[in-house]
C-alpha cells in the first residue's frame, strides 16, 4: 500500500502530460514561401498585426496559398487556402478585417475576420460572399436571376472611415458596402454581354444582418438590366 502511495503522484503528472495537447507550430508549412510582392503585405492601422502571404508551387498548375496574421510573436492562419493571392481591408479600429479573394477569372469572394482573444479568427460560418449573394437572391425582384460566370462579390472603398466620400455619416466600424455582380450564357443575338452589374447592399458588423440604403435604389433597378448590345 505504502508503494502505491508513493507511485500515485508520478503517475498523476504522467497522466497531465498525456491530456495535455502538444503546441500547434506556428506558421506555415514547409514548402510555403512568403512573397515578395509588397503589393501582398498589409498592416493593420493599429500597427499590431501584419499580414504574410505565403506561396507552394507543386507544378502542373498546382499553386496553393495561405495567409498568416502575425501579431507579435503569435501567427495565426487566415483560412481558407485558395488558389491565389488575395488583397485586404481593415476597419479603422483594427478589429474587423475583409478578404477579397480573386477565385479565377473575374470572380471573387469577400471572406471576413475579427478579432477573437487577441487573434484574427473568422467570423461567419458562410463566406461574407456567400451571405451576401443568400441576401441578393431573398429579394422579390433578384431571387429568380441566374449568373452563370464571372461571379464577384467587391468591397466598396471606403470601409476605414464610413465610406464618407458617399457622402453619409455613418458611425465608423460599423457597415460594409458590397457591389454583386455576373453574367449570362443566355441572352439575346444583339446583345454581347447581360447580366447584374454592381448591385449593392451593406453588412451591419454589428447585427450581421443585411440591408440596401435607399440611396442605392436607382442604382440597384439598373444593375438588373445591365448589358452591351453588339
Amino acid at each position: 500500500m505504502t508503494a502505491f502511495y508513493r507511485a500515485a503522484p508520478f503517475l498523476a503528472l504522467a497522466l497531465t502530460f498525456a491530456a495535455t495537447p502538444a503546441l500547434a507550430a506556428s506558421g506555415p508549412p514547409p514548402g510555403f514561401v512568403l512573397t515578395d510582392n509588397a503589393d501582398l503585405a498589409f498592416t493593420s492601422p493599429d500597427g499590431a498585426t501584419k499580414l504574410e502571404q505565403y506561396m507552394k508551387d507543386g507544378g502542373n498548375w498546382d499553386v496553393k496559398w495561405q495567409v498568416w496574421a502575425r501579431r507579435g510573436d503569435q501567427m495565426t492562419e487566415l483560412k481558407p487556402e485558395q488558389g491565389y493571392g488575395a488583397g485586404f481591408r481593415f476597419t479603422s479600429d483594427s478589429q474587423w478585417l475583409v478578404r477579397m479573394q480573386k477565385t479565377g477569372s473575374g470572380e471573387q469572394d469577400l471572406f471576413l475576420y475579427h478579432v477573437e482573444n487577441g487573434a484574427f479568427a473568422s467570423a461567419t460560418r458562410k463566406s461574407l460572399s456567400d451571405l451576401a449573394w443568400d441576401y441578393f437572391h431573398s429579394q422579390p425582384d433578384t431571387k429568380h436571376m441566374k449568373l452563370d460566370y464571372h461571379i464577384s462579390a467587391n468591397l466598396m472603398k471606403g470601409t476605414e472611415d464610413g465610406y464618407r466620400w458617399l457622402g453619409v455619416d455613418w458611425p465608423n466600424n460599423r457597415y460594409l458596402l458590397i457591389s454583386l455582380s455576373g453574367e449570362m450564357d443566355k441572352h439575346p443575338k444583339n446583345v454581347a454581354v447581360k447580366g447584374l452589374a454592381d448591385w449593392t447592399c451593406r453588412y451591419d458588423l454589428k447585427t450581421g444582418k443585411f440591408d440596401v440604403p435607399a440611396m442605392f435604389a436607382k442604382g440597384n433597378a439598373e444593375a438588373l438590366n445591365w448589358e452591351i448590345k453588339r
